[in-house]
């Protein structure tokens, strides 16, 4: 019986027994394998794919040779705050390391570094003598001096999703530690958390510490630059910073990053400490998030007691309905806390909240809307409810099929529901045509550094890896805000020892259970085979228990999984996992 299943179209074996007669590049780590040698002309999503890495490649070297000085600064007026500064010089760059971790090309990474590298000393070096927080430097320690986790976080997604490519990067080690220990509390400069109150002491905040003065105009906005529009009345009511904001809690991902690659429980410690006071003080408020803590630790403390108030709060912006911050810091925070865990727990306040917004909801032309904006007359400020995306996290990290009511007009979840099968080629042309927008839009953008703005070319980057994360590794889009990446399963090419898919390989997720995935993989190349590793999680924190092609089934007790794809094949394959099994890692597979 087992001869002929090795003749099949698969054959299912345990690499590593016989490792180093094989000199395969894994060495002697012991991983599963399986060889898939069933013939698949290569659908029009796997084509498509396959051009949308390329052109990916291909923008991302103009963008760089329009925007990057040969030094790594961006070509740029250097501006301190929160209309123009320092943060937007990476967040230009925010899924450039995510798109690398996925497949992209060794020049997107390349761009990357040489980009942050530069920004850390071209921010380090900018001054505003009239402004507290920068007069010394808008970066001390290769960190932002004091500022709010809307901006930090943005400036840091990148620098973050680099943990899935090159965690053994010595740089990136110590700053990840560096970074962490402002949070809890190893840096005397840095005492930004109060471990009494379980608070971090000010909106502002960073590698100088708490900012426990009222913010100026100019704190916030910068000093005026001739040339460039200012909006520095937008900061006119948002001097109050003192006290704790939900926006605090994207700087959790500091600590996770710390944790797993050093697994040192104290950054762990931290992390659950700090997410687990802000769980209790969500539930005490009825499942609404506060956005104000009072150094006394009492919800809006330095707000008259409400719970709305708070500089980019519930109550504050009266320019806008959408400025109101309260969700981003929870969904990263929570998220972190569940990955550590499993504990359902975690998901909860998300979902209270929205129940809560849901409760309020307003049905206009038979679309939802739900009010963003809460005040002393209630809940005003309505915005359709697709624009809070974590609505697909509490699915998917839950699976509880009655939070789909949420998301019946979810066109990604739709498809992995079976409903929407159109939806993958869909979506790569849709990003086929963003990027040539991109590339066109650069190549007729006649400014010039002397009066460039930081967050300029933002309207041109071509890179948004959502699209790509969703098809796949099965994850929800991560965003730009300081996150980690949660999905399903992400991939290695063993050759090049590198992470991301292979040349020609081209993958997709297309049902997402609580017990696994089922998703399809091809080699594309007609004349050579390829490797590919699968990892079960980003961090592999699930398990694989079970992989079956082609009606062949194998059993697995490990969160890798080696697949030989002979050349011109492909096959479906369904994966059974144990979810949330392991602790999260930033380890590579060899």
């Amino acid at each position: 019986m087992i001869l002929k299943k090795l003749s099949l179209a698969i054959v299912l074996f345990f690499f590593g027994l016989n490792a180093k007669s094989q000199n395969h590049p894994l060495d002697q780590k012991v991983i599963p394998e399986i060889k898939i040698t069933s013939p698949m002309v290569p659908p029009a999503w796997a084509v498509e794919q396959r051009k949308l890495f390329n052109l990916y490649d291909a923008a991302c070297r103009l963008f760089a040779d329009k925007y990057l000085a040969e030094n790594g600064y961006m070509k740029v007026v250097e501006r301190w705050g929160g209309n123009d500064g320092p943060d937007d010089a990476m967040e230009n760059f925010a899924h450039w390391t995510l798109l690398y971790a996925l497949g992209g090309s060794e020049s997107v990474l390349e761009i990357y570094k040489k980009a942050w590298e530069g920004h850390l000393i071209q921010f380090t070096k900018a001054k505003v003598p009239t402004i507290e927080m920068a007069k010394d430097g808008m970066y001390y320690k290769e960190f932002i001096t004091s500022f709010d986790w809307e901006h930090n976080g943005e400036g840091l997604s990148a620098f973050n999703f680099y943990g899935l490519v090159d965690p053994n990067d010595t740089l990136f080690q110590k700053r990840v530690l560096r970074y962490a220990g402002f949070y809890i509390n190893e840096d005397p400069e840095a005492q930004n958390y109060d471990p009494k109150q379980k608070i971090i002491r000010s909106l502002h905040n960073g590698s100088r510490g708490p900012k426990l003065t009222f913010a100026t105009e100019t704190g916030w906005g910068g000093e005026p630059v001739a040339g460039h529009p200012e909006r520095l009345d937008r900061y006119s009511t948002a001097s109050n910073i003192v006290g704790d904001h939900p926006l605090n809690l994207v700087s959790t991902t500091l600590a996770m990053n710390a944790y797993m690659l050093t697994g040192d429980d104290k950054y762990r410690d931290w992390l659950l400490e700090y997410t687990n006071a802000w769980y209790d003080r969500i539930i005490e408020n009825g499942g609404n998030i506060p956005t104000n803590i009072g150094l006394d630790g009492k919800i809006g403390g330095e707000w008259g007691g409400k719970w709305y108030g708070g500089t980019f709060g519930w109550n504050f912006w009266p320019q806008s309905n959408v400025r109101n911050y309260f969700i981003r810091g929870p969904r990263i925070a929570f998220g972190n806390a569940f990955m550590l865990t499993h504990n359902s727990k975690y998901i909860e306040p998300l979902q209270k909240q929205m129940e809560n917004l849901y409760a309020a909801k307003k049905v206009v032309n038979s679309k939802i809307l739900l009010p963003n904006k809460y005040g002393d007359n209630g809940w005003y400020g309505y915005i359709p409810e697709n624009r809070f995306d974590v609505l697909r996290d509490i699915y998917l990290w839950s699976l509880d099929t009655t939070q789909l009511k949420h998301l019946k007009n979810d066109p990604w979840i739709l498809y992995l529901l079976g409903e929407n099968p159109n939806y993958p080629e869909q979506a790569i042309k849709r990003e086929q045509e963003f990027i040539a927008r991109c590339i066109k839009n650069m190549n007729e953008d006649d400014s010039t550094a002397e009066v460039r703005q930081t967050d300029e070319p933002q309207k041109v980057n071509p890179v948004r890896a959502g699209t790509l994360v969703e098809l796949t590794t099965g994850g929800n889009n991560p965003g730009i805000a300081g996150n980690i990446l949660h999905c399903r399963v992400r991939y290695f090419d063993p050759t090049r020892r590198r992470a991301g898919l292979p040349d020609d390989v081209a993958t997709l997720v297309e049902k997402i259970t609580s017990d696994g995935i089922e998703l399809t993989l091809v080699n594309n190349n007609q004349t050579e085979p390829r490797k590919v590793i699968l990892q079960s999680g980003a961090y592999g924190e699930h398990n694989f228990t079970k992989a079956t092609v082609n009606n062949q089934s194998i059993s697995l007790n490990n969160n890798e999984l080696l697949v030989v794809l002979e050349k011109g094949t492909g096959s479906k394959m369904i994966l059974k996992m144990d979810l949330y099994k392991n602790n999260p890692t930033l380890s590579l597979p060899w």
